[in-house]
């Protein structure tokens, strides 16, 4: 990926939350733009996104949402970046925090089940205590 293209991801990125957070607070307060990908030719990318939320049909409900508002978001976008051609944005949900919790969830019932696995390991190899400067 070219240096252009990552800064052309974070600067989509940054923009996009500050407009969910500005023009859409109260719809927009469980959903987090994770990660943005730009393809090469500038002129499709992903928005992959993180939903806060209880159960499925919250999740579904909020991604119908920010689709239904994709064109209002875009043409928002467009007025804050400059770009010969502003990519058409597909929107994803964001599996790695789901999946990242279920992780530290696993890793934690394996410390519970067997507590010396939360201890930290011995030094390898002895450590003599510092020397006392000597008395003058």
């Amino acid at each position: 990926m070219s240096n252009r293209t990552v800064r052309i991801n974070e600067l989509i990125h940054r923009e996009l939350n500050d407009i969910l957070r500005k023009h859409y607070q109260h719809e927009a307060v469980a959903i987090t733009v994770t990660e943005v990908r730009i393809s090469t030719d500038l002129r499709d990318g992903k928005v992959f996104v993180a939903i806060l939320a209880n159960d499925d049909d919250e999740i579904i409900r909020q991604m119908a949402w920010l689709r239904r508002k994709a064109r209002d978001i875009r043409e928002e976008l467009a007025r804050r970046i400059t770009l010969k051609f502003l990519p058409k944005l597909s929107y994803a949900i964001d599996e790695t925090t789901p999946r990242s919790a279920r992780v530290l969830q696993m890793l934690d019932d394996m410390v519970r089940a067997n507590p010396s696995l939360a201890e930290p390991p011995a030094p390898a190899v002895a450590v003599p205590p510092p020397t006392p400067p000597p008395a003058s």
